[in-house]
């Protein structure tokens, strides 16, 4: 039975601010940690480096988080938030819409514009085609011409994507990664949460401690699915020096830990049967769980994750069942707090390390 179908998360777990809201540090985070021998261990996420060994390899995202919500009207005047997601062919965008409220908007039309700030109007043209989103999805091809690009005047009307267990408005560098590096390109709608909790004192700990770190890019678009759906394509890019880092770990019997979902899910997707990576751009369709287990992870640095969310079948394709299992009923017994502010997990494998053929 997967972890997913086997926990329930009360409402007071879910993180509602910022822990620097809640007089706690970024890294002062709980983490649990979760091996798949041994009990688990229950630390704070300044505690990371230690329970990591010398000759392990930590990948992180380097994706900045975009302003990418914008508040605007319907037809009817009726109010409503576009999320945009990302870009789509013919320079065209992936958006969401949302009531103020959070809940999503079914009742959108092909032929629909919302009026945005500064005179910019967004119109509806597709709904998203790609089969495996639930029928009366929020997600549509829009096009949304803006004099001057999109990003200069996201920058100056967007602000953060945020839901409704959050409190406050928080400024777009909250929702922004250590490893965050601005770039010509749309960015993620939704920060990397995964690699929040790190600062400049956990890096410089990994180091004196042997442990590596090595960069890829996936820009992450809206992680709010439904319960049935899958994760959407996304770009990513895998550098020629982390594909060697990564096989070079492996060789050496390290371990290859992945800094969040989105770290997982562009190694896995360079990553041939026997686990060697190759350096690699584009757009990635994997979508690991059962039919697709992790071929080269083997741990993953975590937030905590709805029942429903199909995260958790990529947590249990690196990790298994029962490991995600265990670690999230510890999660709801021991008061862990949830979403993008909340604390973290550590799963680690045993699994045999890859041996070049």
């Amino acid at each position: 039975m997967s972890a997913a179908t086997t926990f329930t998360v009360p409402p007071e777990l879910s993180a509602t601010e910022p822990p620097e809201a809640r007089g706690v540090a970024r890294d002062g985070v709980r983490l649990l940690v979760a091996r798949d021998r041994g009990p688990l261990q229950h630390t704070t996420f300044r505690g990371l480096p230690r329970a990591l060994r010398r000759g392990d390899l930590l990948v992180v995202n380097t994706s900045d988080t975009e302003p990418a919500a914008v508040d605007g009207h319907r037809g009817d005047e009726s109010p409503v938030t576009l999320h945009i997601s990302g870009p789509a062919p013919d320079n065209l965008f992936v958006v969401e819409l949302r009531t103020p409220d959070g809940r999503r908007v079914t009742d959108a039309r092909a032929g629909e514009s919302v009026r945005l700030p500064r005179g910019v109007v967004a119109s509806l043209l597709t709904a998203h085609p790609d089969p495996r989103i639930i029928d009366g999805s929020r997600l549509w091809r829009a096009r949304i011409p803006v004099a001057g690009g999109l990003r200069p005047w996201l920058t100056d009307v967007g602000r953060p994507i945020r839901y409704s267990y959050l409190r406050g408005d928080w400024p777009i560098d909250t929702y922004r990664t250590v490893f965050a590096k601005p770039g010509p390109e749309f960015a993620s709608a939704e920060m990397p949460s995964a690699g929040r909790p790190f600062t400049p004192a956990v890096l410089a700990d990994l180091h004196s401690r042997g442990i590596g770190v090595a960069e890829i890019v996936l820009h992450t678009g809206v992680s709010s699915l439904e319960a049935g759906e899958v994760p959407l394509p996304e770009r990513y890019r895998v550098p020629a020096d982390t594909a060697d880092a990564v096989n070079a770990t492996k060789e050496a019997g390290g371990r290859v830990v992945a800094v969040g979902t989105t770290v997982t899910r562009a190694l896995e997707t360079v990553a041939d049967p026997a686990g060697h990576v190759r350096a690699g751009a584009g757009w990635t369709h994997l979508v690991l769980g059962p039919d697709r287990s992790a071929r080269t992870v083997d741990g993953l640095v975590t937030g905590w994750h709805e029942p429903t969310a199909s995260h958790l079948l990529l947590l249990e394709a690196v990790a298994g069942p029962r490991l995600v299992g265990r670690a999230y009923s510890a999660a709801v017994d021991r008061g862990y707090l949830w979403h993008e502010f909340g604390d973290s997990c550590l799963l680690l494998t045993s699994r045999t390390a890859y041996r070049p053929v």
